[in-house]
């Protein structure tokens, strides 16, 4: 008898064991599920707002149409006003990055000593501008949570060319999307937050409606409103071309 109770304590420990490492998911499973979140549409297109915000208040308000298809093509364009009309980037596999110019008719293709240089005014420099799978770059710790999220400390694999020593993102335990992404420099200093508000659904996707990219030493922000979202139409694999970012 006292056999068979020590056998069902040890089952039920194991059991409860069982249950509570399916609640809590360890680092690298949090990532797979982010990746899965914000690249599960097989293509996307957004239409946003931009808001550029400085330290005083001023506001620029810029439009940008955006592409993606999978997680590693982007082709984002501004739409207006009509100065700004036509700048271009390009993501492409392999980190291979492009900014058209259409002022002076000419495609560059962005080194990776620059990678951090601001891309048209905006808080967002070229790599925050491309198309993110964080398990190809970055490896993941919990760094700790709280009722509503899960804590990552994000640090770089080794021969990955990034201007962030480290990023801390807050994802969301039951949506498993990132709403906070703190951005540190090579010397360890807390210098950009990204957040993302009024998440929702659509069409079986997780989106952010407003997002905010601060830049905490000049004051500035860049606001992101989401106007239009478009998902799994069939983009042709000729809009993430060089061709198609000139036109």
């Amino acid at each position: 008898m006292q056999k068979k109770l020590i056998t069902i304590i040890i089952g039920s420990i194991i059991l409860l064991s069982g249950f509570a490492s399916a609640q809590k998911p360890n680092a690298r499973e949090i990532m797979d599920r982010v990746d899965m979140v914000i690249n599960g549409p097989k293509d996307q297109k957004l239409i946003m707002e931009l808001k550029l915000i400085d330290k005083n208040g001023d506001e620029r308000v810029r439009e940008i149409v955006m592409y993606q298809k999978g997680s590693n093509k982007r082709l984002s364009k501004f739409l207006s006003p009509a100065d700004q009309k036509g700048i271009g980037f390009l993501s492409l596999p392999g980190g291979k990055m492009y900014l058209y110019l259409p002022a002076f008719q000419k495609i560059r293709r962005i080194a990776g000593h620059i990678k951090n240089n601001r891309f048209a005014g905006t808080d967002m420099t070229y790599e925050d501008m491309e198309a993110i799978n964080y398990n190809e770059k970055w490896l993941p710790e919990l760094n700790g949570e709280d009722e509503e999220h899960y804590i990552l400390q994000l640090k770089p694999k080794e021969n990955v060319s990034t201007a962030y020593k480290s990023m801390k993102i807050w994802v969301l335990k039951d949506k498993f999307f990132p709403t906070r992404i703190e951005y540190y420099n090579k010397t360890g200093k807390l210098i950009k937050i990204l957040t993302r508000e009024e998440i929702e659904k659509v069409d079986g996707y997780w989106v952010a409606r407003k997002s905010t990219m601060e830049n905490l030493k000049s004051g500035h922000k860049t606001l992101i409103i989401l106007k239009q979202v478009k998902f799994d139409s069939g983009l042709s694999d000729d809009i993430f071309t060089k061709r198609y970012l000139r036109r």
